[in-house]
């Protein structure tokens, strides 16, 4: 990363953010064992459990910060349980984000494209979940990423003959999916029907133990039903709308027929739908959310105030095409240089969100990366060529697509470092191909694995 000032700014704002919502951090927190009561407590909501009454206490998790989240719960519970109470457990995590970890197991897996270690993992925490009973305290690990690293494809019946979805079948929609440009909402709708354990029917499994879900959102919205295709939590979403999902972006030759047919089945009712509200299985089940991208946000805002910025949050539910969403923040930073519109400089303004990137090339990049190099591309338009502004676009995983980039940085440093290099913005937008644009000028930014996922913040300073 070159090293600008304005860069070195952006840095320390988004960095005060992954303090905010590191999971360990915010469960040593609001977590706490008082005699044999669990205790958690949030901004909103408070939750109690009297542990005396279980004699087995099981962790299970699946997501990206699932590890971390399990760090927290073992120095919380494990050595300091009532007697006679058992303490253990397995996470699926993402490659690389493991923790030093003493009662409960640790499997890694793929995301976002499921792979086999992913299945294997589903079904040692399917097998554990089945065995919990109604002594049994079952504590779930959820966070972003949990769906890819939990794959659990279905069995059905086709007239008679058993069909058996394979990980080959759940890539092939998955890649499909987000080639297309369909959001998370969309993604995991397909997924969670085609799941033995995703839209609630995990807990079916957990019946009759009692179980608490502590989740980490990395969905626009905090969507209980869509965060990690919402394992532990009603699904008001159909088969119906799986197939319309589908059928809507067009991507039918992409998709296994197998998958198709099972879509196909369940819309017209031969497949038994995904727990809806009311339903037995979530009787004793509580969910809370614990880390959200409007906590990361604030974080963020607050550490750009004691910088000297005057600061413009706009909103933590941005959704749309990362190219259009860099136009529109183009817009806005122009406005405020000119004009002072929305906020007096030296300027912050500050989102947060998830956006989408429709692909039409073979490069290598993410979203974010995407979005700062149509950033770019609007400074190049600008009669100024973006004098006075800088804009960072970064993933709070630190994992910004398939690529080991949280996000880059664009700047009239980068464009003229580009120009310098002979890189066409233009040329890299075709080819979708922001990661080796950015790489080439220094404008990639590299966290590693933060271990916590709240989807990513766009930051723009205005001097």
């Amino acid at each position: 990363m070159h090293n600008e000032p304005q860069f070195q700014t952006l840095k320390r704002i988004f960095e005060a953010a992954l303090v905010r919502i590191d999971p360990y951090g915010m469960l040593k927190d609001r977590m706490r064992l008082k005699g044999s009561v669990l205790e958690i407590e949030l901004e909103q909501e408070r939750h109690e459990e009297d542990l005396s009454r279980f004699s087995r206490i099981l962790v299970l998790g699946c997501g990206k910060a699932s590890a971390r989240m399990a760090k927290a719960v073992e120095e919380i519970l494990a050595d300091r349980l009532p007697a006679g109470v058992t303490f253990e457990g397995l996470v699926c995590t993402k490659y690389g984000h493991t923790e030093e970890l003493r009662h409960v197991e640790q499997a890694e897996a793929a995301h976002p494209v499921p792979d086999e270690a992913g299945v294997q993992a589903a079904r040692r925490i399917a097998e554990l979940a089945r065995g919990a009973d109604e002594n049994t305290l079952v504590i779930n690990l959820i966070s972003g990423g949990g769906s890819a690293l939990l794959p659990s494809p279905m069995t059905y019946l086709d007239g008679g003959r058993e069909v058996v979805l394979t990980l080959e079948h759940k890539q092939a929609v998955t890649r499909a999916l987000l080639a297309c440009g369909a959001d998370i909402r969309e993604i995991n709708c397909v997924r969670k029907h085609l799941s033995e354990l995703k839209g609630g029917r995990f807990l079916r499994l957990l019946a009759p133990a009692t179980s608490i879900s502590l989740i980490l959102s990395d969905v626009v919205g905090d969507r209980l039903d869509t965060i990690a295709s919402g394992i532990t939590s009603a699904d008001e979403s159909t088969y119906a709308e799986a197939l319309g999902i589908v059928r809507g972006y067009g991507i039918e030759a992409g998709v296994p027929q197998e998958v198709l047919r099972a879509l196909e089945l369940g819309a017209a009712g031969d497949i038994d739908e995904t727990p809806k509200t009311g339903d037995a299985a979530l009787s004793r089940a509580t969910n809370l959310l614990i880390g959200t991208n409007h906590a990361a946000l604030l974080a963020a805002c607050e550490q750009a105030r004691e910088l000297g910025y005057n600061v413009a949050p706009l909103t933590c539910l941005l959704t749309g095409e990362a190219r259009e969403v860099a136009r529109f923040l183009s817009g806005i930073g122009q406005d405020v240089r000119r004009t002072g519109m929305l906020v007096a400089r030296p300027a912050c303004v500050i989102l947060g969100g998830e956006t989408v990137v429709t692909l039409t090339g073979e490069g290598k990049g993410g979203r974010n990366q995407e979005m700062a190099l149509a950033f770019l591309a609007e400074m190049e338009r600008d009669p100024e060529g973006g004098r006075g502004i800088a804009f960072l676009s970064a993933s709070t995983d630190g994992t910004d697509g398939p690529t080991d980039a949280a996000g880059a940085y664009a700047s009239p440093g980068m464009l003229a470092r580009a120009r310098e290099g002979g890189l066409s913005t233009a040329e890299a937008l075709r080819a979708n191909d922001s990661y080796h644009f950015f790489e080439a000028i220094g404008g990639l930014y590299k966290t590693g694995p933060t271990r916590t996922n709240v989807c990513d913040l766009h930051m723009l300073l205005v001097e």
